[in-house]
C-alpha cells in the first residue's frame, strides 16, 4: 500500500466536507445565471467621441458609477455593473424582463439643461425659414393639442450639475398630471434667482412675460413664463407623464448625469418560465447522463465500475462545491458542461482499467497489475487533461456571458475529475486490496485479443472520406452565407414567444406583414403542444415585434421567454473573439504537444483537430444550424476532446518505439492503434452518450451545443486514427 495512503485518504475526506460544507443550503451557495433565473444582460458603449477631450479619461469610470447609482434606486437586486475594455460597461439585472424602462433608467443621459427663450419674433420667422440666428437653435414644444416652435439661446443659464434632489408631484393646473419637481443647491438657487429676477424686470419695463425653457436630452419638455422672482431654488419639469415615467425620469436625474452618451451594443433577456424550464431540463440530462455512465461502468468493468460510479459522484460533489467556494455563477451552458465533465470523467477510468487489464493478462498479480496500470496511464491523463484546461482557459478569456460559465464548469470539473480519477479510485483499490487480501478484479472484455486492423494500410481512402466530408461542408457554409450565423455573430434581434394557444404561423406572417414586417423570420420552436415560435431579423425593433404580438392575440396572450439584441459592433467584437480563442488555442496545443511529444506530434494533433472542427462547421451548414457563442463553447470542447484520443495513441507511441524496435514505424502507430482500440471506443461511447442525452433532453436552447458534440465526439475518433496518426506515417521517416 501507498506509504501516504492516510495522508491521501484524509485529504480526500476533508475535500468532501469542504465541498459539503461550501454546497449546502444549495439554494444559497450556488449562484444561478440570468440564463436560469430570468434577467437582462446589456453592454453599453460609452461614446467618449461625443465630449470634449479633457473629459475622456475618466469617462467610462463616471458613467459606471452613474450607471450604478441609478440601478442601485432601481431596487434590483444583486446585479452586475463592470467595465469591459476600454469603453465598454456590461450590466446584468436579475429579474428584470422590462426592456424599455430599464433602457429608459440606464441609458438616457439625463443632460438638464434651462436655456432662455427668445423674445424677437423675427428672429423666430427667420429660424422658421431656415436662417437660425447665430448662438440660437430651434425647437418644437409638443403639447397635447399642438406643436409650438421655440427659438432657444444655445448657452443655458442652469445645468443639471447643481441639482440635488428629484421627486414627483402632481400639478396644480386641474388636470393633476404628475410633474418632476426640482431642488437645486446653493449655487443653482442663486443663478435661478438672478435669472427670474431679471426677467421679472424686463416684464414690469416691457409687459413681456420671458419665458424659461427646460430642455432633457436635446427634447423641449416646456417653457414656462417667469413672472415671479423663485428664490427658493425649485422648479417643475412637465411633458405628459405617466406616473412610473414620471418617476423613472425623477430617479435619473437624482442619480446624476451620464458624462457622455451611452449606446446599446447587446442586449439578451430571459424571462422567468424559460430559466425554471432549462433548470428542470438540465437537472434531467445531469441525472440521466449520471445513471447512464454509472450503469454502464458497472455493467462493464463490474467492481472496478462501482468505484468509478463512487468517484463520479464525488467528482460532481467536488465541481459543484468549487463553483460554489469561487463564487462562480452556474448557467444554462455550464450545467452542458457538468454533463460533458460526467462522460469525460471516465476517460481516465477506462484508461487506467484496460492497462490494469494489460498487465493482468502478463500474469502480474492484481496488487501488481493496479500499481503500473496508474503509472503507465498517468502522463497520458496529464496530457489530455491539460490540453482541455488550456482550451477552457481561453474559452474563459475570450468567452462572455454564459459560456464564461461553461468554460469555469468544464475547468474546475477537469480538476475533480482528475483528483476522483486517480486518488480516490486508487484509494478505494489500495483499501480493498489490504481488507481481503488481494481484490477480484474481473471485467468483462468485448475485445478478447489485441486486434490487428491495418488501420495506415487505408489512408489514401481514409484521406478523400475526410476530404469530401470537409469540401462538402464548406461548400454548403459557403453557400449559406450570412445564414450560418446566429444573432451573436450577425448582429440581429432574436425572440422566443411562447403562446397561451396555437396560433398557426400564417397568421402571424399575415398580420407581421400588415405592420411592415414581413423580412421578419419565424418557425415553430421547441416541443410540439407548448406553442413556442421563434421569430428573426436583422433590423426589426423588438418592441416592435411586441408590440405587433399584443395587437394579434393581446398582451396577455403571449410570454417572451428570451429575447436577444446585438449591434453590428458587438457581432463583428464576438466573431473576432472566437477567431482569436481558436488561435491562441491552436498555438497553445503545438506548443505544449511539442514540448511533450515532439514538433511533429504537435502539428499532426493540430491537423486532426481543425479536421474536427471544419468537419463540425459543414454539418452545422449542411443541417441548417446557426453558429452561435454556446457552438462555439462546444467547438472548443471538441477541440479538448480530440486531442484526449489523439493523446492516448501518441502515449502509446511514445512508449512503443522504446520497446518494439525491428519494424516499420507504420506497424508501431497501427500496433498502437490496436492496442489502445478498446479505449477509444470505449471513452466514445460515454461521452457520446452523454452528448445524445443533452440533444434529447436538454432542450432548444443548448440543442446546437449538443449536435456539435455529437459530430464532434464522432470526428474525432475518426481523426485521432485516420488523420493524426495517418500524417504522423507519412511524415515519418524510419
Amino acid at each position: 500500500m501507498d506509504k501516504y495512503y492516510k495522508w491521501k485518504a484524509t485529504g480526500i475526506v476533508l475535500l468532501i466536507a469542504f465541498a459539503l460544507w461550501q454546497l449546502f443550503p444549495i439554494q444559497k451557495k450556488v449562484k444561478l445565471g440570468l440564463d436560469l433565473k430570468g434577467g437582462m444582460h446589456l453592454l453599453m458603449r460609452v461614446d467618449i467621441e461625443k465630449i470634449p477631450e479633457d473629459g475622456r479619461d475618466d469617462a467610462v469610470d463616471r458613467a459606471l458609477e452613474v450607471i450604478r447609482n441609478r440601478i442601485d434606486q432601481f431596487g434590483v437586486s444583486e446585479p452586475v455593473i463592470q467595465k469591459q475594455g476600454k469603453d465598454y460597461i456590461v450590466i446584468q439585472l436579475p429579474g428584470v424582463t422590462d426592456r424599455k424602462r430599464a433602457l429608459d433608467i440606464i441609458g438616457k443621459t439625463a443632460h438638464l439643461e434651462f436655456k432662455l427663450v427668445a423674445t424677437d419674433e423675427g428672429l423666430l420667422d427667420a429660424a422658421l425659414e431656415g436662417d437660425v440666428p447665430e448662438g440660437y437653435e430651434l425647437k418644437i414644444l409638443k403639447s397635447r393639442d399642438r406643436q409650438e416652435p421655440l427659438l432657444l439661446e444655445k448657452e443655458a443659464v442652469l445645468t443639471g450639475d447643481r441639482l440635488v434632489n428629484a421627486t414627483v408631484t402632481f400639478d396644480q393646473t386641474g388636470f393633476g398630471q404628475p410633474v418632476v419637481s426640482l431642488e437645486f443647491d446653493r449655487e443653482g438657487a442663486r443663478k435661478f434667482t438672478k435669472v427670474t429676477q431679471e426677467a421679472v424686470r424686463k416684464l414690469k419695463q416691457d409687459g413681456i412675460a420671458r419665458r424659461l425653457a427646460i430642455v432633457l436630452d436635446g427634447e423641449l419638455r416646456s417653457a414656462p413664463r417667469m413672472q415671479v422672482v423663485i428664490s427658493d431654488g425649485r422648479a417643475q419639469v412637465e411633458g405628459n407623464f405617466q406616473y412610473q415615467d414620471a418617476s423613472d425620469l425623477a430617479l435619473v436625474l437624482r442619480a446624476g448625469t451620464l458624462p457622455a452618451p451611452v449606446i446599446l451594443e447587446e442586449d439578451r433577456i430571459v424571462g422567468p418560465s424559460l430559466g425554471r424550464d432549462s433548470i428542470e431540463r438540465g437537472a434531467w440530462a445531469s441525472i440521466i447522463s449520471g445513471v447512464l455512465i454509472s450503469l454502464f461502468m458497472m455493467g462493464y468493468y463490474l467492481l472496478p465500475g462501482i468505484v468509478a460510479s463512487i468517484a463520479l459522484f464525488l467528482m460532481l460533489l467536488f465541481t459543484i462545491g468549487g463553483l460554489a467556494a469561487f463564487g462562480a455563477i452556474l448557467t444554462l451552458p455550464g450545467i452542458a458542461g457538468l454533463v460533458l465533465n460526467i462522460g469525460m470523467a471516465v476517460d481516465a477510468n477506462v484508461l487506467i482499467f484496460e492497462r490494469i487489464r494489460e498487465e493482468i493478462k502478463t500474469g502480474k498479480p492484481v496488487k501488481s497489475a493496479v500499481s503500473v496500470g496508474y503509472n503507465k496511464a498517468l502522463s497520458a491523463i496529464l496530457d489530455a487533461n491539460v490540453t482541455t484546461f488550456i482550451t477552457a482557459l481561453l474559452l474563459f478569456y475570450f468567452g462572455s456571458g454564459p459560456v464564461k460559465g461553461f468554460a469555469i464548469t468544464l475547468s474546475i470539473g477537469i480538476v475533480a475529475s482528475m483528483i476522483s480519477a486517480l486518488v480516490v479510485t486508487r484509494l478505494i483499490f489500495d483499501f480493498l486490496n489490504k481488507k481481503s487480501g488481494g481484490m477480484n478484479f474481473h471485467m468483462l472484455n468485448f475485445i478478447k485479443e489485441t486486434p490487428k486492423f491495418n488501420f495506415m494500410g487505408r489512408r489514401p481512402l481514409t484521406y478523400g472520406v475526410s476530404a469530401i466530408l470537409i469540401v462538402g461542408g464548406l461548400t454548403a457554409f459557403f453557400m449559406r452565407g450570412a445564414s450560418n450565423y446566429g444573432v451573436d455573430f450577425a448582429g440581429g434581434v432574436l425572440q422566443q414567444v411562447r403562446f397561451q394557444s396555437e396560433v398557426p404561423l400564417a397568421d402571424i406572417r399575415r398580420t407581421f406583414a400588415r405592420a411592415g414586417l414581413a423580412k421578419v423570420n419565424m418557425q415553430n420552436f421547441g416541443e410540439a403542444g407548448k406553442h413556442e415560435v421563434l421569430f428573426r431579423s436583422a433590423v426589426a425593433d423588438p418592441v416592435v415585434i411586441e408590440e405587433t404580438l399584443s395587437s394579434l392575440v393581446g398582451e396577455g396572450g403571449y410570454e417572451i421567454l428570451r429575447s436577444e439584441t446585438v449591434g453590428p459592433a458587438a457581432g463583428a467584437a464576438i466573431r473576432n473573439k472566437a477567431i482569436k480563442a481558436f488561435t491562441f488555442a491552436s498555438i497553445a496545443i503545438i506548443l505544449y504537444m511539442t514540448w511533450r511529444f515532439g514538433m511533429f506530434y504537435g502539428f499532426c494533433a493540430v491537423l486532426a483537430v481543425f479536421h474536427d472542427v471544419l468537419v463540425c462547421m459543414g454539418f452545422l451548414s449542411l443541417f441548417g444550424r446557426e453558429f452561435t457563442l454556446p457552438v462555439v463553447s462546444a467547438l472548443m470542447a471538441v477541440m479538448g476532446y480530440s486531442l484526449n484520443d489523439t493523446i492516448v495513441v501518441f502515449d502509446r507511441v511514445r512508449e512503443n518505439k522504446k520497446i518494439i524496435k525491428k519494424t516499420s514505424f507504420a506497424e508501431l502507430v497501427n500496433t498502437s492503434l490496436n492496442q489502445t482500440l478498446s479505449r477509444t471506443l470505449l471513452t466514445s461511447m460515454t461521452t457520446l452518450m452523454v452528448a445524445v442525452v443533452l440533444f434529447l433532453f436538454g432542450g432548444g436552447v443548448i440543442n446546437d451545443f449538443a449536435f456539435t458534440l455529437i459530430i464532434g465526439v464522432i470526428a474525432g475518433t475518426y481523426s485521432t486514427i485516420f488523420i493524426a496518426s495517418a500524417v504522423l506515417v507519412d511524415w515519418h521517416h524510419d
